[in-house]
């Protein structure tokens, strides 16, 4: 009932919560159901006009698909200022994927050297957070089975940009067990260099040391990583011609 969900807040959160994901693959129908491209549907729904609903499917596998509505002048104001600024980030985060890696030098707790030469063939999976995001911490045990599954996967790199510093990390990782390795004090990169202000952002770099996906979501992240096998996967080198 699309009356109901665009004049109640509650509702509409709830439905859009279970039932949209802007940082999935989509397949996009505009007002008038013409397909457009994810790029194109995210700047609609910049505008605040519109709200996305899912379309059941038949033929077309996990994709999910969805059709803007556009909201009427009496629908809670709430639900276009809430979708304005969720379609912003995901915009941008669309735009980050399939760009290159800024240069960085990173150094975690133990010591170890990180940068863009000697982490070049392996595909490094990224978290920023903070001590005091309750989201990142929440996070954590669903991180470290990830770790754990991949353990033996030395082509693969779990690191971590925090906001603390290396004091306050080494305190608070002796009660909070967290298997990613962790570069303190990156609030300049995190902020300048990637300019991000969510928490926590997971972001996805291949073996060539380009974005492939950057997602605030755990469950979200985990399910890309694991659903792109050539990510994991060596690719062999051509013939000698």
């Amino acid at each position: 009932n699309f009356n109901e969900l665009e004049s109640d807040y509650i509702k509409w959160w709830t439905y859009h919560s279970y039932n949209i994901s802007l940082s999935s693959n989509i397949i996009g129908l505009n007002e008038k159901s013409d397909t457009i491209d994810k790029k194109h549907f995210l700047e609609e729904l910049t505008s605040g006009n519109f709200i996305p609903l899912k379309l059941k499917l038949k033929s077309k596998g996990e994709i999910n698909q969805y059709k803007l509505y556009k909201l009427n002048s009496s629908s809670n104001k709430s639900i276009s200022s809430t979708i304005k600024n969720e379609a912003l980030r995901n915009l941008k985060y669309f735009k980050m994927e399939s760009t290159e890696f800024p240069k960085f030098d990173f150094t975690d707790l133990n010591g170890i050297h990180y940068n863009n030469k000697n982490t070049k063939g392996k595909i490094i999976v990224l978290k920023t957070w903070f001590i005091n995001c309750g989201a990142c911490v929440k996070e954590f045990p669903e991180l470290n089975e990830l770790v754990e599954k991949y353990k033996n996967h030395n082509d693969i790199i779990f690191l971590s940009l925090a906001l603390d510093s290396k004091f306050e990390l080494d305190k608070f990782l002796q009660k909070k067990f967290f298997e990613y390795k962790v570069v303190s004090s990156q609030r300049e990169f995190i902020t300048k260099t990637l300019n991000l202000q969510n928490y926590p952002t997971h972001i996805i770099i291949d073996k060539v040391g380009i974005i492939q996906k950057v997602v605030n979501k755990a469950s979200e992240m985990i399910s890309f990583f694991e659903g792109q096998k050539r990510l994991t996967e060596n690719i062999s080198p051509p013939p000698p011609m």
